[in-house]
């Protein structure tokens, strides 16, 4: 019985760290994504890194990805930009390996 506990507390650890590196993930995903925002408005220094942090706590509005999505989109519109919402989703997708690897290393 024991070893049964222990493969269990086992399966419990490891789906404990696989949500703590898909948060951590998600969170630099979204920080890569406001930096690269940040420079298509014309941001740079503090005020870039602000923009960051702001589309990082974003992503705490709703469950998903729709409310980093609807901030950058609006924030573009705003500024006249033509980027649209599958773009940004597709620039989403693509950096969430490249966090992932920051994340996992």
């Amino acid at each position: 019985m024991t070893s049964l506990n222990d493969r269990e507390k086992a399966f419990e650890s490891k789906f404990a760290h696989d949500q703590e590196t898909v948060f951590k993930a998600t969170a630099r995903r979204n920080k890569l994504l406001g930096q690269w925002a940040a420079g298509e408005l014309g941001l740079a220094g503090d005020d870039a890194e602000a923009y960051a942090k702001s589309v990082v706590m974003a992503d705490f509005e709703e469950a998903g990805d729709e409310d980093v999505v609807r901030k950058v989109s609006a924030d573009f519109a705003a500024k006249g930009l033509g980027h649209t919402d599958d773009a940004i989703r597709t620039k989403l997708q693509s950096l969430y390996a490249v966090a992932l690897e920051q994340v996992s290393s």
